[in-house]
């Protein structure tokens, strides 16, 4: 399972776990917004509210890549699967609970939206992305039910590496998310160091999306000189999932990507909107919407914006 190490890793970086192989982290976004000092893209892009928001994972050390972009701590990442898996339901209720102790020590804080702090409480939207490869967990469509039930909206977020669990989501989250890390294998190669070659993987699950009957998203992760090349070929490749949009991000010099990729690889929002542009036309779609401060774009043709 999670080794000790691990734990107090996890622990030092903000993480909660939650039962053996979950965890919890509010992110920046989250915070900021409980003091009315910016939202996320995703809710501007999208409505959800970012001090509503639930960030976690029902994997955090279960992943098939090492990608050069992964603001996560990768050294005690591992490849396979979850030896012992914990029940959805447990999950779901331990998730919430770390959340609210997470936020514990807001409340009297100085400058603190007293109204999204109570609100924040009650998390009414889902990101499974926190760390590691949520389709590891093989009860994930369980989970996604469980936040359902709660009134919850849900965003998946996964590296396309297990196209066997996409066929398996029986339960459908609001929003399926896929990372496309590369135009081509050899540049995946390079970005992803992947511990298992998952390019042919990769591909069959941008041909599954097309079946999936829920708000899907290709989401680039792009680095100077590494894999922000080629939009061409990245629009093949897109066109093979019938994506309702696509999500164009620059990496952010952040966590453990700083000791892997210097700063002036991390793109200007500019650059990010230049290569938007380009790929929209290989698409034949529109750059929808934007936001500097996250360097990132939104493609597609209809407003994504009411969920």
């Amino acid at each position: 399972m999670i080794t000790r190490e691990h734990r107090l890793l996890l622990k030092k970086q903000g993480y909660k776990l939650v039962g053996s192989h979950s965890a919890v982290k509010p992110c920046s976004w989250l915070r900021k917004s409980l003091f009315d000092k910016g939202v996320c893209y995703k809710e501007k892009f999208y409505g959800v509210k970012s001090h509503r928001c639930l960030q976690c994972t029902p994997s955090v050390a279960w992943c098939k890549h090492s990608c050069l972009f992964c603001w996560r701590p990768l050294a005690t990442t591992q490849e396979g699967i979850i030896p012992s898996e914990d029940d959805p339901l447990f999950i779901a209720e331990g998730m919430i609970k770390a959340q609210r102790e997470l936020l514990s020590g807001y409340h009297k804080a100085e400058g603190v939206n007293e109204d999204k702090l109570a609100e924040a409480q009650e998390p009414n939207q889902v990101a499974l992305s926190l760390a590691g490869e949520p389709t590891t967990y093989s009860k994930l469509p369980g989970l996604v039910s469980e936040f359902k039930k709660r009134g919850a909206t849900t965003f998946v977020v996964t590296n396309g590496t297990n196209p066997g669990a996409l066929r398996k989501l029986d339960s459908l989250p609001t929003q399926l998310y896929m990372t496309l890390p590369a135009p081509d294998k050899e540049s995946y190669l390079r970005t992803c160091a992947p511990r298992v070659d998952s390019w042919t993987d990769i591909k069959e699950s941008l041909g599954l999306f097309p079946d999936l009957a829920t708000r899907r998203v290709i989401r680039l992760t792009l680095v100077k000189d590494l894999n922000m090349h080629d939009p061409e070929s990245y629009a093949e490749l897109i066109k093979e999932s019938g994506t309702d949009w696509v999500e164009v991000k620059a990496f952010m010099s952040v966590g453990g990507a700083r000791k892997r990729l210097p700063y002036n690889r991390m793109p200007l929002h500019s650059e990010i909107r230049a290569f938007s542009e380009e790929l929209a036309d290989c698409l034949g779609v529109k750059v929808l919407n934007e936001k500097q401060d996250s360097r990132v774009c939104l493609l597609g043709l209809k407003d994504a914006h009411t969920l």
